[in-house]
């Protein structure tokens, strides 16, 4: 994999149109290589990950899984360029991005990493509609957004059918159950189809069935939509719902 230097990272080719999720099966589409973070507690450093070697392939659905504390949503936010690693190297379709400027790494999240989260992170005063546009607004400037402000709003739209929420589209957060607001959730991370979505302990808040009802939206999304989709998860039967299972304990790999 080559690296990207700073100086021609806004060439890089997530700065180009969009790739179609799925478009090369099979080939190496996320990886880490020998991946260090700690975080100090007080004069403390504790280490969190301690050598991760990790490929992803495109179209693939993986599940890294492990007790609380064992670094798998650590690991998860250094896919996702949301923190740095102490030593290692992160890559995107065969590019580093650890050592992004942080205006590229902004730039990469929102075009082709989708992110959902346990606690949904939608923002309260929304509607369920304006939480799926938000990366949009986020994406352009005023003028750009409005002049394409239809086209933004019909895909939104397409994709609350999608999940099946869109006679909620005028409801706020608050208005939701916790299986709702995870849907939008993913609507929001799907707006700009991403090549990947990296979901951590999506259903983690939720009761069983509800849980059951997102892993299926979230397996349908890889087998028909061939989405790379990287899930973070204590729970051994939410795990199996995926392609392959990574298990992390005490900051390493776990060989199988």
């Amino acid at each position: 994999m080559s690296s990207l230097p700073s100086d021609i990272a806004q060439t890089a080719p997530w700065t180009k149109p969009q790739i179609a999720p799925g478009t090369n099966p099979g080939q190496t589409l996320l990886a880490t290589r020998d991946l260090f973070k700690s975080y100090q507690k007080g004069p403390l450093g504790i280490p969190v990950l301690q050598g991760i070697d990790m490929r992803v392939n495109e179209g693939e659905f993986l599940a890294i899984i492990g007790q609380s504390g064992c670094g798998k949503s650590t690991l998860l936010h250094l896919l996702g360029t949301l923190d740095q690693p102490d030593a290692g190297e992160v890559h995107f379709d065969g590019h580093r991005i650890d050592n992004l400027p942080s205006t590229s790494r902004d730039l990469l999240r929102n075009r082709h990493f989708g992110m959902i989260f346990q606690f949904y992170h939608l923002l309260p005063e929304l509607t369920t509609l304006e939480n799926v546009l938000a990366p949009a607004l986020i994406a352009e400037s005023t003028l750009g957004y409005w002049l394409r402000r239809g086209q933004h709003r019909r895909r939104a739209m397409e994709l609350l059918e999608l999940v099946g929420i869109a006679d909620r589209a005028k409801h706020k957060p608050r208005e939701l159950s916790g299986g709702e607001m995870q849907r939008a959730a993913i609507a929001r991370a799907l707006l700009a189809q991403p090549r990947v979505l990296l979901a951590d302990e999506p259903t983690g808040n939720l009761d069983r069935a509800t849980g059951e009802q997102i892993m299926q939206m979230l397996r349908q999304l890889n087998r028909e939509q061939k989405l790379t989709i990287v899930m973070v998860t204590h729970d051994p039967w939410i795990a199996e719902q995926a392609d392959r299972v990574v298990r992390l304990v005490e900051g390493r790999i776990q060989k199988v």
